[in-house]
C-alpha cells in the first residue's frame, strides 16, 4: 500500500527519533491491551468464583493503572507521530517547491501549472496523513490482531481455529479493497487537477469570461467535471465503506461461534466462564483492530496514490542543464543569433526558422511584428528558459549553453509583457532586481520609470506594500514598476518586451527618452508600436517566426514592405511613414 511512501522515506531522515518513539509507544499500548481479558478472566475464575473481594479490588485497581498507562503511552504516541508528519510534510513541501523551481519553461508548459498546485497542495497533505495514520496505527493493528490469535489458541486450539479463519477473511477482504481503491484514488486526483485547471482559467480570466457573457457556460463546464469527479469519490466511498460492516460482521460472526461453541466448552469443563469472556474479549479487540487496519488502508492507499505523483515531480529531470561559465568578459558583440530554430512541441511547426542577428554593446535593437511573429521567443531562447532545437545562441561571446543559469540571466534586465508583482512593499519588489540597491537608487530608477509622481503621491513612500500581482495598482502603474525593478541593477542588456502596451503615447514617449539618457545598458525593445522602436540602432521586423526585414527605420521604409504596412497602419502622416 505505502510503497511510494517508502520511497520517500528519506524525508524522515531528521525524524528518526519520533518514528521510532510513536509506533513503540503504540505497541506498549497495545501489549497493555492485550494483558487486559487476562486480568478479566482472572477475576471471574478466581476473585468472583471464591468471593474474594480484595484480590477483585486489587485486580481492578491493576487494570485502572492499566488504562492510565495506555493513555499515556497514546498520547506520547499521537505527539510524536503528529511531529513526524508534519515535519515529513514540510521537507517534502520544501523539495517540491524547489524542484518547480528547476524546471525550465517546456518542463512546466508539459506537466502543466493546476496539476503542480495540487500536488504541492492537496498531494502532499494527503500522503502527510498517510504518514501520521502510518506510524500510529500500522504496528499497534497487526500487534493487537496477532497478539489476540495467539492468545486465543493458547486458551484453545480449537477455538483458536475460529479467530484464524475470521482473520484471514478479512485479510483478503481487506486486500480487495486495497486493490480497487489505490487506482481509483489516482483517478480522483488526476480528475482534481482539471477542476483546479478550470478554477485557475476562470479567476485569471474573470474579466474576459463576464466581457464575453460565457459565465453560463463556464458554470455548465465546471459543473460537468464537478459531477464527475463526485461520481467518481461516490464509487471510492461506497467501495471504502464496505470495510467498516463488513468487518463488524465477520467479527460478530465469530463471536457467535465462540459464544456458541465456547457454552458446550463451558458444560464439559474443557473452559473456564472467565476463558470464554476472555475469548469474547479478545474477538472483541480483533474487530475494533481490524475496523482501524481497514480505515488505516484506505487513508494510506490514498496517501500512496498522492505520494506517487508528488514523487513523480521529485523524479522528472529538468530538460535544461546549466553551464559551468561565468563569463566576465565584454567584447564588442553582446548578443548574436546563429541560423536559429525552434518549436515548442516535438514534431510541432517552428515558431522561429534561421533567425540571425548580431547586436553590438550600447545599441538599441527594436523587434517588431504581429502577434504570434516569435518576438518574444527570441528573448525566451537567449535567456535560456528553452533550448533552441538548432543553431546557436552566444552573449558576450559565449554559447548560452556554457552558462550558468545565474550568471547569464543577471546579464539581462527583463520587462515582461504581463507586469508580474509580489506581495511586498514598493522597495521589495524593485530589489528583486538589485537585492543591495539603496533608496535612493530605488528612487532613481522608478523617477526614469516615470513613477516618480504616483511614488510621491503616495504617503508611506517606498514603505507602500503592493498586494499580490500588484492588484492595488492600475496596469500602467505596475509596468513602470516592473521596469523600474529592471533597470535598477543596471543590467548589461535591458529587454523591454512590449513593456509599455498600458502606458499613454506622452508617458511612452518620456520613458524612451529618459531611457536613452540615463541607462547606460544595451537596449532591445519588443513592441508592436512603430513608433516605440523607429529610433532605435537596428530593427529587425518578423513575420510567422522569420525575419522579413534588417535595418533602419528610413532603410526598412524603403525595402521592407511589412514595415511600410505597419508604419502606414499606426503612424500619422506628418510623424513617421514619411
Amino acid at each position: 500500500v505505502g510503497q511510494s511512501m517508502w520511497k520517500l522515506r528519506r524525508f524522515l531522515k531528521n525524524y528518526k527519533k519520533e518514528t521510532v518513539i510513536a509506533p513503540l509507544f503504540k505497541f506498549f499500548e497495545a501489549a497493555l491491551e492485550l494483558v487486559v481479558p487476562i486480568v478479566m478472566a482472572e477475576i471471574i475464575d478466581v476473585g468472583i468464583k471464591n468471593n474474594n473481594d480484595t484480590y477483585c479490588y486489587f485486580l481492578a485497581f491493576m487494570l485502572v493503572g492499566f488504562a492510565a498507562m495506555g493513555l499515556g503511552c497514546s498520547l506520547i504516541a499521537q505527539y510524536y507521530a503528529a511531529k513526524a508528519a508534519h515535519g515529513y510534510g514540510t521537507e517534502l513541501r520544501t523539495a517540491v517547491f524547489c524542484k518547480i523551481n528547476t524546471l525550465s519553461h517546456a518542463d512546466l508548459d508539459r506537466m502543466g501549472m493546476p496539476t503542480l498546485i495540487t500536488r504541492i497542495t492537496a498531494d502532499i497533505n494527503q500522503s502527510e496523513k498517510g504518514v501520521n495514520r502510518f506510524l500510529r496505527l500500522f504496528l499497534r493493528s497487526p500487534f493487537i490482531v496477532v497478539g489476540a490469535l495467539v492468545a486465543s489458541l493458547i486458551i484453545d486450539w480449537k477455538m483458536g481455529l475460529i479467530f484464524l479463519a475470521v482473520t484471514l477473511i478479512m485479510a483478503g477482504f481487506i486486500w480487495l479493497i486495497m486493490a480497487i481503491t489505490i487506482p481509483k484514488n489516482g483517478k480522483v486526483q488526476r480528475s482534481l487537477d482539471e477542476i483546479n485547471g478550470i478554477t485557475r482559467e476562470n479567476l485569471a480570466g474573470a474579466r474576459v469570461v463576464r466581457a464575453f457573457s460565457m459565465q453560463d457556460e463556464e458554470i455548465s463546464n465546471f459543473k460537468k467535471k464537478n459531477e464527475r469527479l463526485m461520481k467518481m469519490q461516490s464509487v471510492l466511498g461506497v467501495v471504502s465503506s464496505l470495510l467498516n460492516p463488513v468487518t463488524y460482521v465477520f467479527v460478530n460472526l465469530g463471536i457467535i461461534f465462540v459464544l456458541y461453541l465456547g457454552g458446550g466448552f463451558v458444560n464439559t469443563g474443557a473452559l473456564t466462564q472467565g476463558e470464554i469472556s476472555a475469548l469474547i474479549n479478545y474477538m472483541s479487540q480483533i474487530l475494533l483492530a481490524l475496523v482501524v487496519f481497514a480505515n488505516l488502508v484506505v487513508v494510506v492507499a490514498s496517501g500512496s496514490a498522492s505520494s506517487r505523483r508528488v514523487k513523480e515531480v521529485l523524479d522528472l529531470k529538468p530538460s535544461l542543464t546549466e553551464g559551468e561559465h561565468e563569463n566576465d568578459e565584454y567584447p564588442e558583440t553582446v548578443l548574436e543569433f546563429k541560423s536559429v530554430c525552434f518549436k515548442y512541441n516535438a514534431g510541432g511547426d517552428n515558431v522561429l526558422t534561421d533567425i540571425n542577428f548580431t547586436l553590438k554593446r550600447g545599441e538599441t535593437l527594436g523587434i517588431i511584428g504581429g502577434t504570434g511573429s516569435g518576438k518574444s521567443t527570441v528573448i525566451a531562447l537567449a535567456e535560456r528558459f528553452y533550448d533552441v532545437d538548432s543553431g546557436e545562441i552566444l552573449v558576450d561571446g559565449m554559447p548560452v549553453k556554457q552558462y550558468k543559469f545565474r550568471a547569464l540571466r543577471s546579464k539581462f534586465g527583463l520587462v515582461p509583457q504581463k507586469a508580474v508583482l509580489f506581495k511586498n512593499t514598493v522597495r521589495g519588489n524593485i530589489r528583486w532586481g538589485k537585492e543591495d540597491a539603496t533608496d535612493e537608487e530605488i528612487v532613481r530608477a522608478l523617477e526614469t520609470a516615470q513613477m516618480k509622481d504616483v511614488l510621491d503621491s503616495w504617503n508611506v513612500g517606498l514603505d507602500k506594500m503592493i498586494e499580490q500581482g500588484g492588484r492595488n495598482l492600475s496596469g500602467g502603474q505596475r509596468q513602470r514598476m516592473t521596469i523600474a525593478r529592471a533597470l535598477v541593477g543596471n543590467p548589461e542588456i535591458l529587454v523591454l518586451d512590449d513593456s509599455a502596451s498600458a502606458l499613454d503615447y506622452a508617458t511612452d514617449f518620456r520613458l524612451r527618452k529618459a531611457i536613452a539618457e540615463n541607462c547606460r545598458s544595451t537596449v532591445i525593445i519588443i513592441s508592436q508600436r512603430a513608433s516605440a522602436i523607429k529610433n532605435a540602432d537596428k530593427i529587425l521586423v518578423m513575420d510567422d517566426g522569420k525575419i522579413v526585414g534588417t535595418g533602419t527605420h528610413e532603410q526598412l521604409l524603403k525595402k521592407c514592405e511589412v514595415y511600410k504596412e505597419i508604419c502606414a497602419s499606426q503612424l500619422s502622416a506628418k510623424g513617421g511613414a514619411k
